[in-house]
């Protein structure tokens, strides 16, 4: 026998024709997971380069205990965020007549209110024509804060010597964002930490992006004014339609109240739109999304969208909590409608849903006194039939059914 032993060689055996398909397969996923982050970040970086920001909230107080609260602003504005007239065929789809009607009224205001602890969010809708103070402008409707800033800025910068018409209109428009956040936050009482405001044109961008946005009413509607005409139930609107459903007011019952909640019915189908349709992961819709978002949104400097848009995912299938502010009665001044409403019955109600524990100091209300004694202010109607607490409209497979 040999004094050295007898080396044994192993021959490997060639990997089988199933695990080389296994392997390439991991390596493949790995590869698209990093390719996908990547792409995600890019589309990040994209929309956050290209949407509008504004410093309108810098130094702004925030909520604490990681509560955010958002002010969506909807402009009842026919022009881009340059102050360009919208093309005319934008226009004639929009059925919203000339570019020189609406001026720069905020008819959209909506404060969403999202929970630190992730329990379910809250929206409240301030109508229009509520008649509070304007923060260095006096009492007049909650939707003219924005142009009337806007107008006095303008002039300033005129008067300085400043021609250009981009200048005027960044600068004017700036100035309206903080002017109705600011009259938003002192009506409310509560902090604002971020905006979104978006125009005429938004609406219809943003349903086209989507696909369509589902929406549910109880009753068949026709309007000449804004063009609505649906059937009753549930139904997917395109951009010219959902523009036409969220602008009527003629027609309904309660007229701007009731148009609160088509509002409202519209953020809720839109946000069960995102979720659903698969948008955050489908990067074709992703970058339609973000195109439409480009043209007519602006937001505030240093959110962050990417953490919010995954948050959003978790506000739709009934997790958001819709309440119209209530008005006390109808009222004209100067010639106008208004709604008169209570300040102080509106600040508890809203420090008692999202506040701090306590409610907001008792007093006695102010606002119908002011409203009466202001110039040219008188009541003209009773008290309509609102309410504060939630609404529970008909369901329409998710959707809330709206008059």
């Amino acid at each position: 026998m040999s004094a050295h032993r007898r080396k044994t060689t192993t021959r490997r055996r060639p990997p089988s024709r199933r695990r080389r398909l296994v392997r390439t397969l991991l390596v493949t996923t790995c590869a698209l997971a990093v390719m996908a982050g990547g792409g995600a970040w890019y589309l990040y970086r994209d929309l956050a380069a290209g949407i509008g920001s504004s410093k309108a909230l810098e130094g702004a107080e925030k909520s604490k205990f990681g509560d955010t609260n958002i002010l969506l602003i909807g402009l009842d504005s026919r022009r881009d965020q340059n102050g360009e007239e919208l093309p005319q065929e934008v226009l004639d789809q929009l059925h919203a007549g000339s570019s020189d009607i609406g001026g720069y009224n905020a008819n959209t205001l909506i404060l969403l209110h999202v929970p630190g602890d992730g329990s379910r969010a809250k929206a409240f809708s301030v109508p229009r024509d509520d008649f509070v103070d304007i923060p260095g402008h006096g009492k007049d409707k909650i939707k003219k804060a924005y142009g009337l800033a806007k107008a006095r800025k303008e002039e300033q910068l005129a008067a300085a010597g400043v021609k250009d018409s981009r200048e005027l209109e960044r600068e004017g428009r700036e100035a309206g964002r903080a002017a109705q956040i600011a009259t938003v936050r002192a009506f409310l009482g509560v902090p604002v930490d971020h905006f979104a405001e978006l125009n005429l044109a938004g609406f219809y961008h943003l349903a086209d992006a989507l696909g369509g946005v589902p929406v549910c009413l109880n009753k068949a509607v026709k309007d000449r004014y804004s063009g609505a005409d649906f059937p009753a139930g549930p139904q997917t609107l395109d951009g010219r339609q959902s523009l036409a459903f969220v602008r009527q007011r003629h027609g309904l019952d309660g007229g701007d109240l009731d148009r609160t909640k088509r509002q409202q019915a519209f953020l809720a189908g839109a946000t069960k739109k995102l979720n659903s349709a698969g948008t955050f992961t489908d990067p074709v819709k992703l970058v339609k999304l973000i195109d439409a978002a480009k043209q007519d949104v602006v937001t505030d400097r240093g959110w962050d969208l990417l953490a919010f848009v995954k948050q959003a995912k978790n506000l739709s299938g009934g997790r958001v909590q819709f309440t119209t502010l209530p008005v006390e009665r109808f009222g004209r001044n100067l010639g106008e409608d208004i709604n008169v409403v209570d300040d102080m019955k509106i600040k508890r109600l809203i420090a008692e849903q999202i506040g701090p524990k306590a409610s907001a100091s008792p007093g006695a209300p102010d606002s119908a006194g002011s409203a009466g004694s202001a110039a040219g202010a008188r009541e003209a109607s009773p008290p309509p039939a609102s309410s504060p607490s939630p609404s529970t409209p008909k369901d329409g497979g998710g959707i809330p059914c709206v008059d």
